[in-house]
């Protein structure tokens, strides 16, 4: 049988390099079947990147997973992104934008998300707009303009206390997206920071939003179901 395929965009505010945030989830993850990547993607401290760059290698991820689906022997049809922040960012880009590159926005979509703390607004209300080339290809890269029906299931982790992207901006685009039919669920933390789910941040974060996202992945039959899940 083919496998599933889960991909994890590091956070960083598309500035910093941290490919190895989501090891242990990768780990959990490859452990149920699925393959796993760390995706390191292009950063500005790195190669003087903006987040057009960033959103350009997810969406090729995403074209180069269908493309060579055979030779790695995996299922286009479970094709799950996940990220933290700014990869979350990336994650919800493939997922709502009508359009990337000039080529139809089906191309990248996986078949469903979970993130953890996103981005979900460039627009200068949002976050981040400032380290896009213009105000105006910010917006253009900001998934809550772009929140319609057939989108992909969406799972997101967010902390109430979060100091970079303030909850309420997450709660209306789940609210929104939930308004057009897609399915999506917001589970949201009490009393924690952008970084609550980190493994080396804080270990009972760490494993509910592990266990939910496994959960989610099951629901929709994209993993089998965990013989271990009851002993948590």
């Amino acid at each position: 049988a083919r496998a599933p395929v889960i991909a994890f965009f590091h956070g960083g505010l598309w500035d910093s390099s941290m490919p190895t945030q989501f090891v242990p989830h990768c780990l959990h993850f490859a452990s149920r079947g699925a393959l796993t990547l760390c995706v390191e993607y292009r950063v500005r401290s790195k190669h003087d990147a903006s987040p057009v760059e960033a959103v350009e290698d997810a969406s090729m991820l995403c074209l180069f997973l269908k493309k060579n689906a055979h030779l790695l022997g995996i299922d286009v049809g479970r094709i799950v992104f996940a990220g933290a922040g700014s990869g979350a960012h990336l994650a919800l880009c493939c997922a709502t934008l009508p359009e990337i590159g000039g080529e139809p926005g089906e191309y990248f979509r996986p078949r469903a998300l979970f993130v953890f703390s996103p981005i979900v607004n460039t627009t200068r209300k949002g976050v981040g707009a400032k380290r896009f080339p213009t105000e105006k290809i910010a917006k253009s890269f900001s998934p809550s303009g772009f929140v319609r029906k057939g989108l992909p299931p969406l799972l997101v982790f967010h902390a109430q206390q979060d100091r970079v992207v303030p909850i309420d901006q997450v709660r209306r685009f789940t609210k929104r997206y939930a308004r057009k039919r897609n399915q999506c669920e917001l589970l949201d933390f009490a009393s924690a920071g952008h970084t609550f789910f980190n493994y080396n941040s804080h270990q009972q974060n760490y494993e509910i939003t592990l266990r939910s996202a496994d959960h989610f992945l099951v629901e929709l039959g994209i993993l089998e179901p965990d013989p271990l899940a009851g002993e948590f």
